[in-house]
């Protein structure tokens, strides 16, 4: 089996949750096994040791464990993008649109100084709404952002493309048929 054969086993799938119709990739199977995890963690960050990156951009909440680890392994900053209300010094809000309305998510003001090179990483792309958002918020702030990761795409919802389109480039390790 090849490593990403691999990596796609380690994840679970939960068929009609959060609503019926919908298959949920859930990858704290992956994270819970240690050479599935290592194994992620290592081809998310794989086209940048060496480069500079100031900072690695983890989406909440499953964006702060794997954000954490590849910003250890590139040697760079980590910078929390969470939910309005959860920082607690002065912070900077972007507002975005999900399927049943608006939300809102922040990071710290100071999290992120103009020209730094910034990557954003989260768990799956779907939709893009989450990710577009961040991307807008770390570029408001002045970053420059290098590229965006995640574990899973869901190609059909066309958010990878999307963030291409920002002019992003998105890496990520596999993807799902459907939504």
């Amino acid at each position: 089996m090849d490593e990403r054969s691999d990596l796609r086993a380690a994840v679970r799938t939960i068929p009609d949750y959060p609503r019926p119709g919908i298959l949920f990739r859930d990858i704290t199977t992956l994270l819970g096994d240690a050479r599935a995890f290592r194994r992620a963690v290592d081809e998310l960050v794989q086209p940048w040791p060496g480069s500079k990156i100031d900072k690695v951009a983890g989406i909440e909440a499953r964006g702060f464990i794997l954000g954490g680890a590849v910003a250890h392994q590139l040697a760079s900053g980590f910078v929390p993008i969470r939910k309005k209300g959860k920082l607690p010094h002065e912070t900077v809000t972007i507002a975005y649109s999900l399927e049943y309305g608006i939300d809102e998510m922040e990071m710290h003001r100071d999290a992120i100084a103009p020209g730094e090179r910034v990557i954003l990483v989260d768990d799956l792309i779907a939709t893009g709404g989450t990710a577009t958002a961040a991307v807008e918020l770390l570029r408001k702030m002045g970053a420059e952002v290098v590229a965006a990761v995640f574990v899973i795409d869901l190609p059909d919802l066309g958010g990878a493309r999307r963030l291409r389109d920002m002019g992003v480039t998105v890496r990520t390790l596999m993807s799902f048929e459907g939504h």
